[in-house]
């Protein structure tokens, strides 16, 4: 009877399981090779969480030789974003995710595909049908109004909800009575016929047991819900769509976020029933925050901004130091390893999920920009000069000009980069454009007062300041005209001595420096003022004082 209900439902399914076999063989890799796959859904959010768990299938294919491949999970359709398989291959490119098969933006790449799930209903249907056949899947007729009815019954038993046991009211219908339906035009979806004890007994509960490769063995509850397996659609749920892929595709590591895990017991029962090895699950800790009041909360689509890959594009993070920031939360030992190996390239460090942590994966923006600082000093001035081009052109095309003359931008991004103690100012595209504004004219601006100490003499400090100035003064020459300029107009040679002395001074040398370095750069903070003004040239920091005092 089972084969004729099957023939019934798929009358149009003429390849079996054998045949998809056939298509799809085992991979020819070697020993130990791992495959791998990024299967999000095209909603239009790309997010951290995302990347998080691509970052780790990366790295697990390519450490091992494998293969990671790009499957876009679409099944369902109320989801579907028009233009978010492609945010999600730039996003993922350009953090430095890249697929060797898959979906791309010309089309798969790969024989084990098609990699689209809505484009792969057949072969669902194929196997939808092949446990409909042997008693494993079954039809249900039954209406919204009937499930909601057994919900409350249900509850009022204090039952778990679901469809199982005595409330599957399809599960035992005739192959006549299916016909009659599906003549009469009832609508129905297809549930797997679980094989879990569904009295819900404590004292006889049977667990399954998943060795889960982040952590460890794993004891759950079986699975007794006769879950949907196939809409009436004919779409397949999620459920039923992964385990048939990562069959066929031969994935050998599913990594996942630990929302997935009470969902575990349902697809191990698929793989068994199926007659399938399931892949090794790595379910990952959930990315958390610390909140306002200190205690660890999950990062949240509405509250956090930093939750979004757009957020680290649009700021301008580089790709590299997100790499690296995300290691230090994925694995516990890779400080360690970056102290021991500061100028290995990333891809050497021997990445392994034992050392995940299989608890709240803490993520924190400011230790973020603390690693970009230490990134952005191992990379070039000439890959800085590319990277900040090409993020300006996408997000800031306005200052596009300030790429004119590469010799001076190079000069800029150089400064203080190479001293014994190099500076660290540098962190990201839009703090980086904001911190080097005051070498263009057109982004100039005053930001910070002079200090109280020297505002009465600034018209004269930045007079005697011009008057004397010779571009060609090394830096010792350049500062003892300072310190004259300042002991002349009755500040100390030296902070110390207005230290001990207030009542005999206005203030300090520091007072008349500052006095010129916001002139020159509207800040009153800055690197090196002779090295600044050495890289303006003499024309543009002379013109530069000599408007602020004008406007004195």
């Amino acid at each position: 009877m089972n084969k004729q209900i099957a023939e019934l439902l798929f009358p149009h399914i003429e390849k079996t399981e054998a045949d998809y076999e056939a298509m799809y063989p085992a991979r020819n890799l070697p020993e130990g090779a791992k495959v791998t796959r990024l299967g999000p859904s095209p909603t239009g959010f790309i997010h951290l969480g995302n990347l998080y768990g691509a970052f780790v299938d990366e790295r697990l294919a390519h450490q091992s030789n494998g293969i990671f491949y790009l499957r876009i999970e679409d099944t369902d359709d109320k989801r579907f974003v028009p233009g978010a398989v492609d945010t999600i291959i730039n996003s993922l490119g350009y953090f430095g995710i890249n697929f060797d098969e898959g979906v791309t933006k010309d089309g798969d790449v790969g024989t084990y595909g098609d990699y689209t799930q809505s484009h792969r209903k057949e072969i669902y249907q194929c196997f939808v049908k092949k446990l409909v056949e042997e008693g494993k899947a079954y039809p249900c007729f039954l209406t919204e109004d009937e499930i909601t009815d057994i919900r409350t019954k249900q509850e009022a038993a204090k039952l778990t909800p679901g469809i199982y046991g005595e409330f599957a009211l399809s599960r035992n219908l005739s192959y006549y009575e299916i016909k009659e339906k599906i003549d009469a035009g009832m609508p129905y979806v297809v549930r797997l016929a679980s094989g879990g004890d569904c009295s819900q007994r404590e004292d006889i509960v049977r667990k399954v047991r998943v060795k889960d490769a982040i952590r460890g063995v794993l004891e759950m509850p079986e699975n007794f819900h006769d879950v949907v397996i196939l809409k009436a659609t004919g779409i397949p749920t999620y459920h039923f769509a992964h385990v048939v892929d990562d069959h066929l595709m031969r994935t050998t590591h599913v990594v996942r976020g630990a929302e997935w895990l009470p969902s575990l017991p349902t697809h191990i029962e698929l793989f068994e029933k199926l007659g399938w090895e399931s892949p090794i699950y790595c379910h990952t800790a959930q990315l958390m925050k610390l909140g306002e009041d200190g205690n660890k909360r999950k990062l949240s689509k509405r509250h956090d901004p930093e939750l979004s890959l757009d957020f680290y594009r649009k700021q301008g993070f580089h790709p590299t130091a997100v790499r690296e920031y995300l290691l230090t939360i994925l694995n516990s030992n890779f400080e360690e390893w970056r102290m021991e190996n500061p100028d290995a390239p990333i891809d050497d460090f021997p990445f392994t999920t034992e050392k995940m942590s299989n608890s709240g994966a803490l993520f924190d923006i400011n230790k973020l920009m603390d690693i970009s600082k230490d990134v952005l000093l191992q990379i070039s001035a000439n890959e800085l000069y590319d990277f900040l081009k090409d993020w300006s052109a996408e997000f800031r095309p306005e200052i596009m000009n300030i790429f004119d003359d590469k010799a001076y931008m190079l000069q800029i991004l150089d400064l203080g980069r190479n001293d014994q103690k190099p500076r660290k100012d540098l962190i990201y595209a839009e703090q980086i454009i904001e911190f080097i504004s005051y070498f263009f004219d057109d982004m100039f601006k005053v930001e910070d007062a002079v200090p109280a100490e020297a505002e009465a003499d600034q018209r004269a400090i930045l007079n005697a300041y011009l008057e004397g100035y010779d571009h060609k003064d090394d830096q010792s020459q350049w500062f003892d005209k300072i310190r004259a300029i300042a002991t002349e107009l009755g500040y100390a040679a030296k902070p110390k001595d207005f230290k001990k002395h207030p009542e005999e001074y206005k203030g300090h040398v520091g007072h008349v420096s500052t006095v010129i370095r916001i002139a020159l750069m509207g800040r009153s903070q800055s690197p090196d003022l002779w090295a600044i003004q050495q890289i303006m040239g003499e024309e543009m920091t002379k013109k530069r004082i000599a408007n602020f005092a004008s406007r004195i």
